[in-house]
């Protein structure tokens, strides 16, 4: 199926540009892509392909493996394959990712849902043909594969590989490209490093911030300086896209995260939590089933709220809320409140076991102006959360740093406020 929609694209699209690989200056046509893949002969293996790096080379491992129907798991650089059994019959893909213990696992799709996700992100989005991807993602990430890859080899949508998101690099990127008007999908870290950097390109006409929460702060910012709308995208490794903020103007509520992408239906289950169902789901975890992927559904652990129109709000995590004396709070509403404080960047607040046997204590890790004490932040916090909710415990760093999945992580962070209160 995958390989048939490629050769479909190919007729369709044929003496069009495809790839341009900025780091090397060399550009494939759609035939040229398609005569590159099909000149190794087919491999007589039979186990998963493994695309790797951030070139062509790794489209062209794709392609090699849809041709020989061979499953694909793409790789970040230097990451080993993993260890796990043949999977099920008529599994396409494989997408490797980790829970919270750092423990390898899959999520298997067929090609009918890996190619659904992409039909679902190009129809809601608008993606076109005439607006080139700048690839600065991950190739092996979902968020790349799903943005990058598929509309690429499903749906004819070209693709300018960069390869740095430095701000330099990517202005360049724009130029050598030879083309006026691009789509630019990254994570709010990378749209900070352009906005200070007065570095964004100014022929983006569509912008995607996805990966981890978009500050309200920076969202703003953006369209206060270029007229550019960050639009904020939901997805996750399990179902590919969720839901989609297509809005002309800067969001009020950073909870708010859009809408459902076309075909894709939500819910709440019993526990308050988002549940994801549509043709895009994943097939299972693989290689060890989870009753949260099943069917055609995916139970998140996302505290969700609908508005009467479907607008999407999420409420934080069930499994990161913080039980002070018994009563709980999301950690999110608390870092909406922070965020409000002109002199911070950037914060992550979490619970931490508590001296005094009230069950947990409020933390915040704080990337904020040199000036800015901890008195300051607690007074700020006082006069507009609940005393209960205010952080306990402080810590002010120079930079919050992304893992490399390109989010915050609460786990990390936790373990190195205790670690070292140990």
């Amino acid at each position: 199926m995958l390989d048939q929609r490629w050769r479909e694209i190919v007729a369709r699209h044929s003496r069009e540009t495809a790839l341009y690989e900025t780091a090397t200056d060399r550009s494939w046509t759609f035939t040229g892509l398609a005569t590159a893949a099909d000149a190794e002969p087919s491999s007589a293996e039979t186990g998963p392909t493994y695309p790797t790096g951030h070139g062509i080379d790794f489209i062209l491992a794709v392609l090699r493996a849809w041709r020989a129907e061979r499953v694909c798991c793409p790789l970040e650089p230097g990451h080993p394959a993993p260890d796990i059994p043949p999977p099920p019959a008529g599994i396409a893909h494989l997408k490797l990712t980790s829970g919270t213990t750092g423990t390898a696992k899959c999520v298997a799709f067929t090609a009918a849902q890996l190619a659904a996700d992409a039909d679902a992100i190009v129809a809601t989005m608008g993606l076109r043909s005439d607006w080139p991807n700048l690839g600065v993602l991950s190739l092996a990430h979902s968020y790349g594969f799903s943005n990058l890859v598929l509309p690429l080899l499903l749906h004819g949508i070209p693709l300018v590989l960069v390869p740095s998101p430095l701000p330099a690099m990517v202005l360049a990127a724009a130029r050598a490209s030879g083309h006026g008007s691009f789509t630019l999908a990254a994570v709010p870290a990378m749209w900070r490093a352009w906005h200070e950097a007065v570095a964004i390109p100014p022929g983006v006409r569509l912008a995607v911030s996805a990966g981890a929460p978009l500050p309200l702060a920076l969202e703003s910012a953006v369209f206060a300086a270029h007229g550019l709308k960050l639009h904020n995208f939901l997805g996750a490794s399990e179902c590919g896209g969720i839901a989609y903020d297509a809005g002309r103007t800067p969001r009020t509520d950073a909870s708010f995260v859009g809408h459902p992408l076309r075909g894709v239906k939500l819910g709440r289950t019993d526990e308050g939590c988002l549940e994801v169902t549509g043709p895009a789901v994943g097939e299972t975890y693989w290689p060890q089933p989870d009753d949260r992927l099943r069917a055609g559904q995916y139970r998140t652990g996302d505290l969700v709220e609908f508005a009467p129109d479907g607008g999407v709000f999420l409420r934080g995590r069930a499994d990161d809320l913080i039980n002070v004396a018994g009563r709980k709070v999301a950690p999110e509403a608390i870092e909406l409140v922070l965020r409000q404080h002109a002199g911070v960047r950037e914060c992550l607040v979490l619970g931490v076991p508590s001296d005094e046997q009230r069950g947990e204590s409020v933390a915040a890790i704080v990337e904020a102006d040199p000036s800015l004490t901890p008195a300051a932040l607690r007074e700020f916090a006082l006069a507009r959360l609940p005393a209960w909710q205010v952080p306990r415990q402080w810590r002010l760093v120079e930079t919050l740093t992304p893992n490399g999945r390109g989010k915050l992580s609460r786990a990390e962070w936790r373990a190195r406020l205790i670690n070292n209160k140990s």
